[in-house]
């Protein structure tokens, strides 16, 4: 296929994940990225869609068989910010989805055109337990076992099983998202198990039953992907215990939409480097290169002109004055 994970015990470091997924992509990173998981395929045939869905609060999921999987060094924060910058810069005249999203923070990050699709989707907790209380949501259809309607941590866990399910859902019923060129990154951080965990315990039927449901809601989620992008996509499941360093970062408005490549920043930096740059420039510089020497051209023909033989108005300059 396109890009394929081999089985093996490689472990990936937890800062060169965004370097991972951009690789996946088909995009060039700053820093080469020499691990043996990653097996590329034909440079022009990339994943129309990359899924990652980091899981806080337990250190694996009881994931199929035929899952690849590799252990997570150095557990730092990380975000695909660099990724999705990549995405919109590329694509922006097309309708990449770009979504980030961390229900438990209310924390929602999309760039581009597709936006409008997913401004249906709930965002914040109290948006997505009205929800969880609506005909066709999750509750109806899951076994809860010891997972309780009414308590805090359950609904919150509830909730981001709930926005798994929604954003197949609108894909679902929108396909000509998941059907264009441009590709599509969407990136999910679920800490439902996290608060379970430190509220009953890692050995409480409560999170065993959640770690169980979570993990066969996953399994379906990357099913409903595959099939929705043609088998052209690539779902990454990363489960951490918890992060080694705590993840500073500016908030920002919900549905926000940025249609620049480099807003103002504090330090006046310069725009992204423009893949096209290379090929504007060459333009301009041979056209300026051939006009200047058609004026050097013009210019000294013009200078070394007898008006009598080159130029109608002066045609009497040759002719010998007639003697009577």
């Amino acid at each position: 296929g396109f890009v394929s994970f081999q089985k093996g015990d490689w472990p990936v470091s937890g800062e060169r994940i965004p370097d991972l997924v951009a690789l996946t992509m088909g995009f060039s990173v700053q820093e080469d990225l020499s691990w043996p998981g990653l097996q590329a395929g034909p440079l022009f045939q990339r994943p129309r869609a990359n899924v990652l869905v980091v899981v806080r609060g337990v250190d694996s999921l009881a994931l199929p068989q035929s899952v690849a999987s590799y252990p997570l060094e150095n557990p730092v924060p990380f975000t695909l910010d660099s990724v999705a910058e990549t995405v919109h810069s590329l694509f922006a005249e097309d309708t990449p989805v770009v979504l980030q999203l961390a229900p438990s923070e209310e924390r929602l990050y999309m760039l581009g055109k597709a936006n409008a699709v997913f401004e249906d989707l709930p965002v914040t907790l109290q948006q997505i337990r009205a929800r969880l209380s609506q005909d066709g949501s999750v509750l109806s259809s899951l076994p809860l076992n010891s997972l309780s309607r009414n308590a805090e941590a359950d609904l919150l866990f509830l909730s981001e099983v709930q926005v798994l399910h929604d954003i197949t859902a609108l894909l679902q019923r929108h396909r000509h998202l998941a059907k264009d060129h441009s590709p599509d990154l969407y990136s999910l951080e679920l800490s439902g198990l996290e608060e379970l965990s430190r509220l009953y315990g890692p050995d409480s039927p409560q999170y065993r039953d959640a770690k169980a449901l979570l993990a066969s809601v996953l399994q379906k989620f990357g099913q409903d992907v595959y099939g929705l992008y043609g088998n052209s996509s690539v779902v990454e499941v990363v489960t951490v215990k918890a992060f080694e360093a705590p993840l500073t970062r500016k908030s920002r408005s919900i549905l926000e939409s940025r249609q620049i490549s480099n807003p103002g920043s504090p330090y006046n930096l310069a725009y992204k480097y423009n893949f096209e740059y290379a090929v504007v420039f060459n333009i301009v510089l041979w056209l300026m290169i051939a006009l200047a020497l058609a004026v050097i051209a013009v210019a000294y023909n013009l200078w070394n002109m007898d008006p009598g033989y080159d130029s109608i108005i002066y045609r009497m300059t040759n002719q010998k004055i007639r003697m009577d």
